[in-house]
């Protein structure tokens, strides 16, 4: 009997937990729903006394995007759009300033920043690097 009135409170517990997250998941309209891996970018940085490159690979992180659901697979317009927006802010960057202890968390701002302004269909949430080199 102990272990019915055990499984019964833990399919409850089950229930109101999954209901819990859901509604959670629902009011925030910051969480990422899915993502978009972007090849790796190879770009020469900014540095006026000496050659540097930065290695770096990206994954966006979405979230809810509306019924008219933008195409992101490879060679469609808006992950060109996409590609160009991340080169044109990496490119402007400074060696010194991507290993300073944050420069990481502020080329992430200007990441987003960016493709909210130029990219506005989709909905960025978050920018996640997958690899990250600087070579000096």
């Amino acid at each position: 009997m102990l272990a019915l009135l055990g499984a019964v409170w833990l399919v409850n517990a089950r229930q109101h937990i999954s209901e819990a997250l859901m509604r959670t998941d629902d009011a925030s309209p910051d969480t990422v729903k899915s993502l978009v891996h972007l090849e790796s970018f190879v770009v020469n940085l900014a540095d006026s006394d000496q050659s540097a490159f930065l290695k770096v690979g990206i994954d966006l992180g979405i979230g809810q995007i509306g019924k008219k659901q933008p195409m992101i697979d490879k060679g469609s317009l808006l992950l060109s759009k996409i590609r160009d927006v991340v080169l044109s802010v990496l490119t402007t960057c400074q060696s010194a300033d991507l290993l300073a202890p944050d420069g990481k968390a502020k080329l992430k701002q200007r990441l987003l920043e960016a493709l909210r302004e130029q990219v506005p269909d989709l909905p960025v949430k978050e920018i996640y690097f997958t690899e990250f080199l600087v070579q000096r």
